[in-house]
């Protein structure tokens, strides 16, 4: 949540403001567009106040932010100078303006770099433990647009990232930080290029059997019937991720999008496809097709109608492998030549296939342990999950909560062994203590849960001889999903002690791999219309919609605030009028999230929550629920977005103010893309987004208003 500049001033003179107002993280890091320090429009505000002030990232704010993570660490006593910390980046800096300012943060703040370039996330804390490294910075944006960048943080333990409490003292560190002094300060950490040692790291992570699950019987001919066309979105795994599916044995693998040019997420990758469960031939037709730009899937439809007798045989497949820009997230595609479309797999769906693999080849082993998706799942995942055997868990939007519960479940597991053993009475009362102290709904903070696992690891040691009861199963971790493609399941990693480490990261390869391992060994012997038929509803689908409205003042929106509370009101009485029982509900991760049960005598079970993104300048409205109550939660939703759209814009921001222009332009009809004025990039972004507000759409004349882009036009003009 960005801070007002009054906030800012109080924090630097050492006043007491509320957490909740001052933490200038959202769900993963930080994310905004990019400026340079150099840019005019910028010119006498320091880094912090370009930041609170207009949104914008410069390069002396990456430094600030590293430098600042460092010193708390160092002051803290978690680590010392001339520990090391790992840095890897996407491609979205060409230039390196952004990058190299956090490497010069780290060491100026004295730990050493390790500096890996280009990489996925995942290789980031995979590398940190196989160096034993003190922390890690990921400089990317994710799945957000070219024109932004941003920073994930990993802690040295478990890999995992930032918690509320931790976020509000980073945000203090931050901002205490003078520029003018920082400026000055020397390197005093070295700089290492340790890129070739983690590269080969990731391979050989990527390749090893135990993280593939390939069977050994079936290496050389799982995927030989698989042409895949890979689609890295220009980003961290260009010229990775299809080597690694060429030695894993795919029949052909075609890699498209892959330029390290700094075009990442540009019609390519994830991003595009969420909500979308299939791909028609219109959508890539010129001019009125939304993905008639989009490489990938052009070559697939190519591929699928030049090999159509081939793979509605099943002899052949024509599939993508789809993620974003840092390597996390992965979406599957596979051509069905019935109905010359394209097929879509979430990351629920991918999480589906891939946990009734493990249940199905190991029931002893996976029979009640816990399947973890987030709110954004469809409702009928948990319901799924729970009829295969699994024991469903619901958390907060972001793997990093997924990554905290699987850490919890594990300290509990160590614990609950100790109690049953015969050993019980050397478990330390300060153990009990810092358990219950993770536990606390009022105290998130990673570094609670590190401690608690150093004692934890310390006692396994003291204990020899302690032997785990076999038995005890319901709290293990089996897998966790988020619809928008993290899917996390146990991986080995090989220390350098040649021991193996289990590690649960993010990592779109490690998920495309085990997803194609899991259908072709599942669905593999079915006939063609019976796989067809599975990839496309692998469970029983819920009504599934999230309304955006992009260009916010975010500030407006938090627990009991006017805003939040006038959405409350419209919910309830517009479920009311559905003849549904509304029931506030919340999660201590995330207060601010507005999320409603919905209820009725006829037994539908359905939720609304609103919750600002914690990656983009956007709010949603998501609508989640069985089929049959989809006409009922529409209408709930769009009452709740008019309410949204009415009150929440920011007109000063620059995009904004472009949406508007364009907006004016359509008032009177349709207008061709090449008679719209607008700035490009920008412009061609904010189109774009406009789209998925539903303001307006695409036709063969061009674009224009939709009912709803009418009706806010009018309503702002009357406000006005």
């Amino acid at each position: 949540m960005l801070l007002s500049l009054q906030k800012y001033s109080e924090v630097r003179t050492n006043k007491k403001i509320s957490a909740r107002e001052f933490r200038l993280q959202g769900t993963d890091g930080i994310r905004s567009e990019v400026r340079l320090s150099s840019s005019e429009e910028i010119a006498n505000l320091t880094p912090q106040e370009i930041f609170l002030k207009l949104g914008y990232i410069t390069e002396e704010f990456m430094e600030i932010y590293a430098y600042a993570h460092i010193r708390q660490l160092i002051s803290a006593g978690k680590i010392r100078a001339g520990d090391n910390v790992v840095i890897g980046w996407d491609p979205r800096d060409p230039k390196g303006n952004h990058t190299s300012a956090v490497i010069s943060g780290v060491c100026k703040a004295g730990a050493n770099a390790l500096i890996l370039g280009v990489v996925p996330t995942p290789l980031v804390p995979m590398y940190m433990l196989y160096k034993n490294a003190c922390g890690g910075f990921m400089v990317t944006a994710s799945h957000n647009p070219r024109d932004q960048n941003g920073i994930k943080i990993f802690c040295s333990f478990k890999g995992l990232k930032l918690l509320p409490d931790n976020d509000v003292i980073l945000t203090r560190a931050v901002l205490e930080v003078e520029p003018s002094t920082l400026r000055k300060l020397i390197l005093k950490g070295k700089r290492i290029d340790s890129r070739r040692e983690a590269l080969g790291l990731f391979y050989k992570f990527s390749l090893a059997p135990k993280n593939t699950w390939t069977p050994p019987e079936l290496e050389k001919t799982l995927f030989k019937n698989i042409t895949l066309v890979v689609d890295a979105a220009n980003g961290s795994l260009s010229e990775i991720a299809a080597k690694i599916f060429r030695q894993v044995g795919f029949g052909d693998v075609i890699e498209i999008n892959s330029k390290l040019n700094g075009d990442v997420n540009l019609k390519s990758g994830v991003a595009d496809l969420e909500g979308k469960t299939i791909i028609t031939k219109e959508m890539i037709e010129k001019g009125t097709g939304i993905f008639a730009k989009h490489l990938a899937i052009t070559k697939l439809f190519e591929l699928g109608y030049k090999n159509r007798t081939s793979v509605a045989r099943g002899n052949q497949r024509i599939c993508g492998a789809v993620f974003d820009a840092d390597g996390d997230r992965f979406y599957r595609l596979d051509y069905d030549a019935s109905r010359d479309a394209l097929i879509v797999m979430n990351g629920d769906e991918a999480a589906f296939f891939q946990a009734k693999y493990l249940i199905t080849s190991n029931p002893k082993r996976y029979k009640g342990t816990r399947y973890i998706n987030t709110v954004e799942s469809d409702l009928n995942t948990s319901v799924t999950a729970g009829e295969q055997g699994f024991s469903p868990v619901l958390t907060p939007v972001g793997d990093k909560w997924i990554l905290l519960k699987i850490a919890l479940l594990m300290a509990e597991k160590q614990i609950r062994t100790v109690k049953k053993s015969k050993e019980r009475s050397v478990l330390q009362s300060s153990i009990l203590k810092k358990w219950k102290d993770v536990q606390n709904k009022d105290s998130l903070n990673v570094l609670k849960v590190e401690e608690l696992e150093l004692e934890l690891n310390q006692f396994e040691e003291i204990k020899k001889g302690v032997e785990r009861v076999a038995s005890d199963k319901d709290d293990l971790f089996s897998i966790g999903s988020e619809e928008t493609g993290h899917c996390i399941t146990e991986g080995y990693l090989t220390l350098k002690n040649g021991k193996q480490a289990p590690v649960f990261f993010g990592n779109g390869v490690k998920s495309a791999i085990n997803t194609f391992v899991a259908t072709q060994i599942l669905l593999g012997s079915k006939s063609t219309r019976a796989y067809f038929s599975n990839l496309s509803h692998p469970f029983r689908p819920g009504y599934k919609q999230t309304l955006y409205v992009y260009y916010i003042n975010k500030k407006l929106f938090h627990k009991n605030s006017q805003l939040w509370n006038q959405v409350k009101t419209s919910i309830y009485q517009e479920a009311r009028s559905k003849v549904f029982n509304p029931r506030l509900t919340s999660f201590r991760a995330e207060s601010d999230m507005l999320y409603i049960v919905l209820n009725s005598k006829k037994g539908e079970r359905a939720a609304v929550f609103v919750r600002n993104s914690g990656t983009e300048n956007k709010i949603g409205v998501n609508l989640r629920g069985p089929m049959k109550s989809a006409a009922k939660l529409k209408y709930i939703g769009e009452k709740c977005i008019k309410v949204i759209l009415s009150s929440m814009k920011d007109f000063e921001n620059h995009l904004c103010k472009l949406e508007e222009d364009i907006l004016t332009q359509l008032i009177h009809g349709s207008v061709s893309n090449t008679k719209l004025k607008f700035k490009k990039p920008a412009g061609e972004r904010v189109l774009l987004e406009m789209a998925k507000q539903g303001l307006v759409q695409l036709t063969n004349n061009g674009h224009v208003l939709t009912t709803l882009g009418k009706w806010y036009l009018s309503t702002k003009k009357q406000n006005s």
